[in-house]
């Protein structure tokens, strides 16, 4: 294995293993070369379970559950075949991340009308984010296999490193979100216990209240009860 792509692939897993993170892998024109870098790495069977290596069309579709239709109409070297196999291969593996390659390693271009070195790398995550991208590469057979290796390695470190960065970028949101509404009942109970306090010195006592018989005759008082005509 070539030792760019043999670093590039130490530098995904410390930030796969640094959150306890899984990832998978789904190949075409690689050949298993992708799985290889990952599983020459020691521990590998703590985050990297399984993978495949679907080169065919038909086995696009059964194993990784690609459409049809999309590969009849954009071709299985394409942007939306690439993320359709990432995103099968995250869920069927059950997987924190996936990536997939599929391209035109060469000599020749098998009557397509993209040319050799043209390669698409899909990365998906269970988080339900999925992207694709391209790069044209010109070498031969072999060159092309490493150097695809390589730009998926690369690709998914940066996407990797954008989603962790978007993600604690939401986590603080959340964060400044609920302090403000702490701060904001605090100073509701606060202004509520000030009205309350208002309320109350505003009430005017009223100390001549009658309680009990205060105020009524008592039973020895005279009372008149002659009537003159």
């Amino acid at each position: 294995m070539d030792e760019d792509d043999q670093a590039a692939a130490a530098r995904l897993v410390r930030r796969l293993k640094e959150g306890g993170h899984t990832i998978t892998v789904a190949e075409s024109c690689t050949g298993g070369l992708l799985a290889s870098a990952f599983t020459d790495i020691a521990g590998a069977s703590q985050w990297f379970n399984q993978s495949w290596v679907t080169y065919s069309n038909e086995a696009k579709v059964t194993e990784l559950g690609v459409s049809p239709d999309l590969l009849e109409k954009k071709g299985a070297v394409s942007a939306g075949v690439a993320m359709a196999m990432a995103q099968g291969a995250v869920k069927r593996a059950n997987a924190s991340i996936a990536i997939s390659i599929t391209g035109i390693a060469g000599p020749s271009n098998d009557g397509t009308n993209k040319k050799v070195g043209m390669v698409y790398v899909g990365i998906a995550s269970s988080t339900n984010w999925a992207n694709a991208e391209s790069t044209q590469i010109g070498g031969n057979r072999a060159e092309n296999k490493i150097a695809f290796v390589h730009f998926a390695l690369l690709t998914a470190i940066r996407c990797w490193d954008d989603a962790m960065a978007l993600a604690e970028e939401n986590k603080r949101a959340e964060d400044e979100a609920l302090i403000a509404k702490a701060k904001a009942e605090a100073l509701f109970e606060i202004e509520r216990a000030q009205r309350d306090a208002a309320a109350r010195e505003a009430t005017p006592w009223k100390d001549d209240e009658w309680e009990g018989t205060e105020g009524q005759p008592a039973e020895d008082d005279d009372i008149e009860t002659d009537i003159e005509w």
